[in-house]
């Protein structure tokens, strides 16, 4: 599994590094967010941090070089905001006897989620 970094580009950009190469540039052929929201989508941090799977993902602009994406919200990013970038785990080559072991439900990407706060 990749180890994926984020970092905060002159307070206005995330920078995402460590992303599964093939992952990104196929995503990098579809040219609506639809794609990259499927990969790494960026959320507003809730108040109550139990609706976290129910929020929808900021708006804005993905670019690609390589394996890295940059991500420039329609908005800026807000000052003591905590947002979160979810990772989800498509690359990753598990078969049947992982899932279980994992508990993994049927279905469902995993992700890891990668909190941030401006």
């Amino acid at each position: 599994m990749p180890v994926v970094h984020i970092s905060l580009i002159n307070n206005h950009s995330l920078k995402f590094t460590g992303l599964d190469y093939t992952t990104v540039q196929e995503i990098n052929q579809d040219t609506s967010a639809t794609g990259w929201q499927s990969l790494i989508p960026v959320y507003r941090m809730p108040a109550d941090t139990d609706m976290m799977d129910f929020q929808k993902p900021q708006p804005g602009k993905y670019t690609v070089t390589d394996s890295t994406v940059i991500f420039t919200p329609d908005t800026p990013f807000i000052n003591h905001q905590a947002y979160l970038a979810r990772y989800y785990h498509y690359a990753e080559g598990s078969n049947v006897w992982d899932d279980i072991k994992q508990h993994k439900k049927l279905g469902k990407p995993t992700y890891t989620d990668l909190i941030f706060k401006q």
